[in-house]
């Protein structure tokens, strides 16, 4: 494994955030300096940064530079320029519960700091006490680093029971890219290949394009590759006759939003792997961490499929595709039933249906391990 395998996915450098700018990938590594909130919107909107987990990882980290620009002279200041960064940050990526989490927990950490703004303090948020707001800064940034160390413990518990899972298994499909570039840690679903091949159990995977944006082709078979994993590329199209060929094992995924009921909303074309596993009688899979289960939303109809620009239909390297005249749907994710999902695999264990009650049930327990903001 070269240098480039363990360049982090994102690093708080002391005053910046430094980024594996993955619109780079594979052809080059590249890494972004963030020192602005403008940079830090932009990337997450291009995909610089992706992946549930470490968006929210990011977005947290966001809200310090966004405070480190602004250079707010009081409390009051700093708390109005927060709740504009809420929205402003947290609100980036709609479909990718962990940003809007992460941010939201961070804000809330910050600002339920009694010294801060209890009454007993007798501070006066109007006197623009620069101890006070480097004070907030403190409290924000604990709490965006404390996010990204938790992603990391479990990423490395998801990975641990994902090689249980799969124990069976060797080849093993995987859609878009749910790996150390979409985590703070080593991955949710490839967590699992990590583990095996550690183990020094055989695995084979077949990583599938995952289209508009060919993150399965151009960042999972990019990682897995340098880590010296056996991985094919396989168009998205195709994995589905792979599947019904009885070529395949299992098939295991990461997430971008676990709604109450276990419906799982993915990149898309992860739907018809589902399908065509239900079809096979093979296991299908989802890998993600607690921080990706949305209780607020009680099925998958309540989940927001972000629209993408039909430019990354119509074009490729530079040149049109389609007729003029055409028009093109550019829906960045689906969303897979509970129903045609075998487990979901967690960093607080192995769900099983019926969804609905494992899920609380996780939920339930991992709450007291979380922070002011209400989950873990």
């Amino acid at each position: 494994m070269d240098a480039a395998a363990i360049t982090p996915t994102l690093r708080w450098t002391g005053d910046s955030i430094e980024i594996i700018d993955q619109t780079r990938l594979p052809a080059e590594l590249v890494l972004l300096d963030v020192r602005d909130v403008a940079s830090a919107v932009d990337a997450i909107e291009r995909l610089a940064i992706r992946g549930a987990p470490a968006l929210g990882a990011f977005g947290a980290l966001a809200l310090v530079v966004g405070l480190d620009e602004a250079q707010p002279d009081s409390l009051d200041a700093a708390r109005e320029l927060l709740e504009r960064l809420r929205h402003e940050i947290g609100d980036a990526r709609p479909t990718a519960v962990n940003l809007r989490w992460a941010v939201d927990r961070t804000i809330d950490a910050a600002l339920a700091a009694p010294e801060l703004f209890g009454a007993s303090t007798n501070v006066d948020s109007n006197s623009g006490s620069a101890g006070s707001v480097d004070e907030l800064r403190r409290r924000l940034l604990e709490e965006a680093l404390a996010i990204g160390a938790e992603d990391a413990r479990a990423c490395a518990e998801i990975g641990r029971l994902g090689r249980e899972v799969l124990a069976e298994a060797t080849v093993i499909a995987t859609h878009c890219n749910a790996g150390r570039l979409a985590t703070a840690g080593i991955g949710t679903a490839l967590a699992a290949f990590y583990a095996k091949a550690a183990a020094g159990e055989p695995v084979r995977v077949l990583a599938a394009e995952s289209r508009p944006l060919l993150q399965g082709a151009r960042l999972t078979a990019w990682e897995l590759a340098d880590a010296g994993i056996d991985v094919s590329v396989v168009p998205d199209g195709a994995m589905a006759s792979l599947i019904a060929g009885g070529e395949v094992d299992a098939v295991i995924v990461g997430a971008d939003r676990i709604a109450a009921n276990g419906d799982t909303a993915n990149k898309v074309g992860t739907l018809a792997h589902a399908l065509a596993a239900a079809d096979a009688g093979i296991g299908f899979y989802v890998a993600a961490p607690t921080t990706t289960i949305d209780a607020a939303v009680p099925s998958g109809d309540g989940i927001v499929i972000e629209q993408r620009s039909p430019d990354e239909v119509h074009h490729a390297g530079g040149q049109r595709l389609t007729p003029e005249d055409a028009k093109a749907v550019n829906p960045a994710f689906d969303v897979t039933p509970a129903r045609l999902i075998t487990a979901i695999i967690t960093d607080a264990g192995v769900l099983r249906p019926p969804y609905g009650e494992s899920i609380a049930q996780a939920l339930a327990e991992a709450e007291p391990a979380g922070s002011e903001a209400g989950r873990c």
